[in-house]
């Protein structure tokens, strides 16, 4: 039955060995509270594990964009995994969850499971770096629907938070500081824009920008900022937080200000990163337009009150990370306003 199954374009026997390759990948991933192994029909989690009172979980799910086929057509797989659990994760964070688990959902042409295994590893990658188990997922051979080389990847997070603490935006007011943190560069948005750039300016992905080679500036993964923020949740000095994706600050900080209220971003305090301003050259695109696209450097946003803006760079420091006083909350019919460009 499987050569009557593989002579229509589908090779379990490739899957079979795509499960064996992903194993130990997987195994790194793992949390007390995950029930089970992998490879069964359901993923379990133990909610009373976490000792909450009130736990409400929070979910997200998201794909990586067209920065797929950057990768594919480098025949570059150890890294947007990375980039599908990032989506997810950083999404949910906003609200003060801390991720819990991870599935993803991995569509392909044809199985090769040298391939597989090389976007497992970047998913359990980014599972590690965002302390949450990969507990299970689904891997389709569909020859008929994708070109041969090509495939799809989603994925689908799920974090808790004590009800009390969840965070909302309710609580920022007028004189609350804005605080950034650094992205790793383009993150997974805007690469219609940046393929487009590549392609008309007929681009070397070879040749540099900085000290990196092209290809690997657009491949860079996007940082996942649950270690940068989870003592700050914790310490429930956020009122607000915004994951910054398609959109750029433009659409994205107004999405957890009250109404009434405005944020004035000053974008000359931020740390300009070469991939950004190569942008802007290579594609003659207009400075402020680049604020509705792209995160310009900046892939979080942290909203405190200004008697706790110390005490919140502090614990930045301390996980790491240099926060960026980048603005202020204030009153205005404008959501947004930028200075600085």
């Amino acid at each position: 039955m499987s050569e009557a199954y593989k002579s229509s374009g589908v090779d379990i026997h490739a899957g079979y060995e795509s499960v064996e390759r992903m194993k130990k990948h997987v195994a790194r991933t793992m949390r007390q509270e995950v029930l089970g192994g992998l490879g069964g029909f359901g993923a379990a989690f133990d909610l009373s594990q976490l000792g909450m009172k009130a736990p409400v979980l929070v979910s997200g799910t998201d794909g990586v964009g067209t920065k797929l086929r950057l990768a594919i057509d480098a025949d570059r797989h150890d890294t947007i995994g990375i980039d599908a659990v990032a989506m997810c994760v950083n999404d949910i964070l906003t609200t003060g969850a801390l991720p819990l688990y991870f599935l993803d959902y991995l569509a392909l042409n044809k199985v090769d499971p040298a391939i597989v295994e090389q976007i497992v590893k970047g998913v359990a990658e980014g599972c590690v770096q965002s302390e949450c188990a990969l507990i299970g997922g689904e891997t389709a051979e569909m020859g008929d629907m994708y070109h041969a080389g090509d495939y799809d990847i989603a994925g689908f997070a799920v974090g808790a938070v004590e009800k009390e603490d969840y965070i909302t935006g309710d609580k920022i007011q007028e004189g609350d500081v804005i605080i950034g943190l650094k992205s790793s560069g383009i993150h997974s948005n805007g690469y219609s824009l940046v393929r487009k750039i590549i392609r008309d300016n007929n681009i070397d992905l070879e040749s540099k920008i900085g000290d990196k080679t092209v290809l690997d500036t657009v491949i860079e993964p996007t940082r996942l900022y649950v270690k940068a923020v989870k003592d700050i949740i914790k310490s429930k000095k956020a009122h607000g937080m915004c994951h910054i994706t398609g959109g750029g600050f433009i659409e994205n900080i107004p999405r957890v200000l009250p109404e009434g209220l405005s944020a004035r971003i000053d974008v000359a305090e931020i740390p300009e990163q070469p991939v950004f301003k190569w942008l802007e050259e290579q594609g003659q695109l207009d400075r402020l337009e680049m604020y509705n696209v792209f995160n310009m450097g900046v892939g979080f946003v942290i909203i405190t009150a200004e008697a706790d803006q110390q005490a919140v760079l502090d614990l930045l420091k301390a996980s790491g990370e240099e926060g960026i006083v980048m603005g202020t909350i204030e009153e205005n019919s404008e959501p947004i306003t930028i200075t600085g460009i």
